[in-house]
């Protein structure tokens, strides 16, 4: 109640639009209600706390990927008086100690690409699809160009040529086809050609490749050690 400053608590709750009794117990205590709760206690005995630490600990130990139902049995054939509806509470209790001492896992940070970002080239070799024009054998691959945001997909048959040729003519035609460049392009198809150069060659090739990419303003993420 910013109004509160200036005004008493009538005219400031007027200015904020409630009503002047819920300006004097703003007044008196300014916590939402939310925050005056007390915590909610335990309405009925724990009916795990005799036997998590004794005998369902041990359990998971023993069984790492053992299913909170089947300890849910085995406790239930142990101890006929536990009460059947004690599932939810064994699975949170059991789900809050692997958490804390259950086994490691794999760490998996998601990929989040930003419009416009990275784009992706690669190609795909034809020759056992035996595609013929007129009877003859088509000799050419297929380059594939996509948003890694998005999912736009662009495809180009490439007729001959080596891999830096190929890629820069399947390039160009997904940049017009898209009607822009990307800020990032990466193409793990050159890595092949890049190990099978010599010193003079492979610097020739990244130089050519950064020049394109630099052509139509895009950051280069390639093929092999630089």
């Amino acid at each position: 109640m910013k109004y509160r400053l200036k005004e008493g608590p009538p005219q400031a709750a007027a200015r904020a639009g409630f009503s002047a009794a819920t300006g004097y117990r703003i007044e008196e205590d300014p916590r939402l209600p939310s925050q005056k709760k007390a915590p909610r206690g335990r309405r009925r005995a724990d009916p795990l706390v005799a036997i998590f630490d004794t005998e369902i600990v041990p359990l998971l130990q023993s069984a790492p990927g053992i299913r909170p139902i089947a300890v849910l049995d085995e406790m239930l054939r142990r101890h006929p008086d536990l009460p059947g509806n004690v599932r939810r509470t064994l699975e949170r209790r059991i789900r809050d100690w692997r958490a804390l001492h259950g086994e490691e896992r794999d760490v998996m940070f998601r990929q989040v690409h930003q419009p416009g970002q990275l784009g992706l080239s690669d190609f795909t070799e034809m020759d056992s699809l035996g595609i013929t024009v007129t009877g003859v054998t088509l000799d050419h691959r297929l380059y594939h160009f996509r948003l890694a945001c998005s999912g736009f997909e662009h495809a180009h048959v490439i007729l001959g040529g080596e891999s830096y040729v190929a890629l820069a003519e399947g390039l160009q035609n997904a940049i017009w086809a898209l009607g822009g460049a990307p800020r990032e392009h990466r193409s793990d198809s050159l890595s092949a050609a890049f190990r099978n150069l010599d010193a003079d060659a492979r610097k020739d090739l990244t130089t050519r490749y950064d020049a394109l990419c630099a052509h139509y303003g895009m950051q280069p993420t390639l093929i092999g050690p630089r």
